[in-house]
């Protein structure tokens, strides 16, 4: 049996994901490695927004995963998805360790997978890939040039310095993994990408793992099932079967599959919904705002990866003082009727790499409702912030200013008294209002209607000096009193 397995095992190529900070060259470093890679035919047939593709390198194949940030990457992760071989972490070489970088060293470390650091826009002026190094190390990340293990490339996705490097590294770690499947059985694989395409109706992309993936297949995931109708490769091309590493478009899914789930094959649709996971993952469950303000928001994106990853990131927004309570998240352009939704329950309308339709956009004109859209996570999850924040009710706090003792009462009619005395401590300020201290306990409260100093009417009066008060309050002031003059001032706490 054993000499069997051997034979149905067979080596594959490896699964590589690219994370790091926003604006450090990510994107443009695959758009590098893919015009570097695959001929100007063959890229003519790449759709714009594609999830992975596959290049080939020295005859051997590597596959990329684009995912929209560390953030779908981890929403895949959370699911027990082992979605990549090996990670390679970006850092421009210019800027340095960022918030994301720090987010992203900490999501590769929890893969427990191999890791690349690449030290990227290596042709700025600025690049300084030394001072990167030694901030690696503060986060534990020790590459191989200061003593450690993690390789480390220079890379220009400009000039295309360190790309071959890189290839040849990604190479070379798989071939010391030695990852390998096991074609005899049934196809398996990770979802990682689904949407709803109004043309050609649920789109899936998904990176095989074991086994031979065929049209006809039937497959199904712990929220959804389906039997496979067409295949395509990441340039288009219709295909008829797919090994381990390969990612492929599919159709024929009966609803949208979450991201990051797990497929199997099956022999039938029957068989394949008995095995459903029950339980099955939903996004944006309901949450009790108990008695905190909270933020309504309707959410449409462009693809479901999309929403999982919103999704994470809005759980990172502290929610200790307002609420954020997405009633309504899908995939695909905003409608009116997310527009009379947003009427009725005073909704944020907030849209990710969509449009709002002609109908939508008259009846927000309308109802006076305003449509916010995003192509960048971080910047949504911003906008969000501060919606929340303007939610959160004032907070009035208190100034101490200063003390005055009473020295002599002048007056005492119904608009209050004249009062003479001198400032023991800090100052007191014209409006400031005032609590009533006699033998060291407060007996009532005023206000200084008027402040005068050397018989001039001032704003106010520093300690050491004499001066007249018109004092108004809720009792008579008398000699030896001690008045403690504060402001309350009203300010905006923040969400933790």
């Amino acid at each position: 049996m054993p000499e069997k397995d051997n034979k149905n095992l067979i080596n594959r190529s490896p699964v590589v994901v690219i994370l790091g900070h926003v604006d450090h060259g990510k994107s443009s470093l695959l758009e590098a490695i893919k015009n570097l890679n695959i001929t100007s035919k063959e890229s003519g047939g790449i759709t714009q927004h594609i999830t992975a593709y596959e290049i080939e390198h020295q005859g051997k194949k590597i596959t990329f995963i684009d995912t929209p940030g560390h953030e779908a990457f981890s929403a895949m992760r959370s699911r027990g998805a082992k979605v990549a071989d090996i990670a390679i972490l970006v850092i421009a070489a210019e800027e340095g360790i960022k918030p994301q970088t720090k987010e992203a060293i900490k999501h590769i470390k929890k893969t427990n997978i191999p890791m690349i650091v690449v030290l990227n826009k290596i042709d700025k002026q600025q690049a300084n890939p030394d001072r990167v190094k030694r901030e690696l190390i503060a986060e534990d990340v020790l590459v191989e040039s200061m003593g450690g293990k993690i390789p480390s490339i220079n890379t220009s996705a400009e000039t295309k310095q360190g790309i071959k490097d890189l290839l040849e590294m990604i190479l070379l770690i798989s071939e010391m993994e030695n990852f390998q499947t096991d074609i005899s059985k049934p196809s398996q694989g990770i979802i990682i990408e689904s949407h709803l395409d109004s043309n050609r109706g649920i789109t899936t992309t998904v990176v095989m793992q074991n086994g031979i993936l065929k049209i006809g297949n039937v497959l199904g995931t712990s929220s959804a099932v389906g039997k496979v109708k067409v295949m395509k490769d990441f340039q288009g091309n219709t295909i008829k079967e797919a090994i381990a590493s390969t990612p492929v478009t599919i159709l024929g899914f009966e609803n949208v599959p979450d991201v990051g789930e797990e497929f199997k094959s099956f022999s039938d649709i029957e068989k394949a919904k008995k095995e459903l996971n029950k339980e099955s993952s939903r996004l944006f469950k309901k949450v009790d705002t108990g008695d905190k303000e909270f933020l309504n928001i309707i959410l449409k994106t462009d693809v479901l990866g999309s929403l999982e990853a919103i999704e994470q990131v809005l759980k990172t927004i502290p929610q200790e003082k307002a609420v954020i309570k997405v009633l309504k998240a899908g995939i695909g352009d905003i409608n009116d009727s997310d527009i009379k939704l947003a009427k009725t329950s005073g909704s944020m309308i907030i849209g990710f790499r969509v449009k709002a339709n002609p109908i939508a956009r008259k009846l927000a004109l309308r109802e006076r409702l305003r449509i916010i859209t995003f192509d960048v996570i971080y910047q949504l999850a911003e906008a969000v912030t501060q919606a929340l924040t303007k939610k959160v009710a004032h907070e009035i706090i208190r100034k101490e200013l200063g003390k005055l003792k009473v020295l002599a009462i002048f007056k005492t009619d119904k608009n209050g008294q004249i009062i003479g005395g001198k400032v023991v401590n800090g100052e007191i300020k014209r409006g400031s209002s005032l609590d009533i201290y006699r033998n060291d306990e407060k007996i009532g409260c005023g206000k200084i209607a008027k402040l005068q100093k050397e018989k001039k009417e001032v704003g106010e009066v520093a300690k050491g000096s004499e001066c007249g008060i018109l004092y108004k309050g809720d009792i008579e002031v008398q000699e030896d009193d001690i008045l403690q003059a504060y402001i309350e001032e009203s300010y905006k706490p923040g969400l933790e």
